[in-house]
C-alpha cells in the first residue's frame, strides 16, 4: 500500500488549508447572532383543517399594488374586500 495516500498524524505536516482547528480558532467562533436566526426561522406546518384554497387569479396591476402598499397582511385584506363585495 502506498504511503502517499495516508496523511501523517503529525500536525506539522498538514497544509494550511487542511489543518485541524486550533483551540484559539475554536474560541473565536461565536454563537449565531440574533439577527441571523431569522434566516433559519421554522416554517409553518400544514394546517390541520385548511380553510382556504390556493387559486391562480389574474388581477389588474394597480389593484395588486394598492393592496401590497398597505404592508404585511395584504392578502388577508384583499380576501376581506372580496368577501365584502360579494356580501358574504
Amino acid at each position: 500500500m502506498s504511503s502517499a495516500r495516508h496523511k501523517p498524524d503529525d500536525v506539522q505536516d498538514w497544509d494550511a488549508d487542511d489543518a485541524p482547528a486550533s483551540a484559539d480558532m475554536l474560541a473565536r467562533l461565536a454563537p449565531m447572532p440574533e439577527a441571523a436566526k431569522d434566516m433559519f426561522r421554522r416554517a409553518r406546518g400544514p394546517q390541520k383543517a385548511p380553510t382556504k384554497q390556493l387559486v391562480s387569479l389574474r388581477l389588474d396591476r394597480d389593484v395588486i399594488e394598492h393592496f401590497r402598499a398597505s404592508g404585511d397582511g395584504w392578502q388577508s385584506r384583499m380576501n376581506a374586500a372580496l368577501r365584502k363585495a360579494a356580501k358574504i
